[in-house]
């Protein structure tokens, strides 16, 4: 553009909701996250461990779900007052839940 100016503003895709970060602990047994906040429009996961993740409304995660390789964060879009569940392939650990808007 010979002789004019852009005014462009950067803004990031999405942008890290502080307050609604969480770990949660799961074995056997399904870990499920609180309910996502309101205004959360993505979610990052990852865990310590291989696990099967499922996002959704009142989910429990299965040996059918998402498998997740240990520290391989994802991001997943979501529903705020969705839920993160997390379930063990072979050995317990601590799955992480961050919220984007």
């Amino acid at each position: 553009m010979a002789g004019g100016t852009i005014n462009q503003t950067v803004r990031p895709l999405l942008t890290p909701l502080y307050d609604g970060s969480e770990a949660v602990s799961y074995t056997g047994t399904a870990g499920t996250s609180a309910a996502l906040p309101g205004n959360c429009t993505a979610v990052m996961v990852w865990a310590t461990t291989d696990t099967y993740i499922k996002v959704g409304a009142s989910v429990t995660a299965t040996s059918n779900d998402l498998m997740l390789p240990a520290y391989t964060p994802i991001i997943i879009p979501c529903e705020p007052a969705d839920v993160v569940s997390f379930l063990r392939i072979a050995t317990s650990g601590t799955g992480y839940v961050n919220p984007f808007q």
